[in-house]
């Protein structure tokens, strides 16, 4: 499907460029309170500084269960702190997110699994919205649905072929590795990753995952 080493490659890419917005904030809010000014401009670069400190710390928090070696760990996770750690990870993009997780039990892999789905779902809402995260315990194994609401949201065609495994005409790239990323793990699980949308809703599920995961 496509080389280790460049899938690797790009993860590495795509997580660098999760990173940039945040860490450039810190950057320049500490250029600002290394110059000489008046109070009201370090005031503005002391918030400046802690909101891109926050937002950089909930993505790396975030991209290392998504990515990381945290997401391969075995037995059960935390559903609480994997909730907390998405939440905040979504609060530094535009849209909103809501849970619905009627489960006992959620592995390390499930929860990556989720995460990567928010992902592709915060990228089918680029002026903000809700997701809805509806996770069950099915008959065919453990369903994780997200339905995306909002203004001109919209399943990218990128995101609508690498769940299916399709390269694009002109190749893999950072920016449209994750979803690929998001049907590898979704195939480990032996589970079937699928995506729709209409009127302004974007529906992406991943359903007969096992549940031990």
């Amino acid at each position: 499907m496509i080389d280790p080493a460049r899938l690797s490659a790009y993860i590495a890419s795509r997580i660098c460029h999760d990173l940039v917005s945040p860490v450039s904030s810190v950057t320049n809010a500490l250029d600002l309170l290394n110059d000489p000014g008046d109070m009201e401009m370090k005031a503005q670069a002391q918030d400046l500084l802690h909101d891109g400190a926050e937002k950089a710390g909930a993505r790396i928090q975030f991209l290392r269960y998504a990515f990381g070696s945290i997401g391969l760990n075995s037995g059960a996770a935390d559903i609480h702190e994997a909730r907390k750690i998405t939440q905040n990870f979504v609060a530094s993009h535009r849209p909103s997110i809501e849970f619905d997780i009627q489960t006992d039990h959620l592995s390390f892999s499930h929860v990556r699994m989720m995460m990567n789905l928010v992902m592709m779902g915060i990228d089918c809402l680029p002026r903000g919205g809700v997701i809805h995260v509806r996770i069950r315990n099915e008959q065919v194994g453990l369903t994780i649905t997200l339905t995306c609401k909002g203004k001109r949201a919209r399943l990218r065609p990128d995101i609508a072929n690498g769940i299916k495994g399709i390269e694009p005409e002109d190749g893999w790239r950072p920016e449209t590795i994750q979803p690929l990323f998001s049907k590898i793990i979704c195939d480990g699980l032996g589970g079937e990753l699928t995506a729709s949308e209409s009127d302004e809703t974007v529906i992406i599920m991943a359903a007969g995952i096992r549940a031990e995961g």
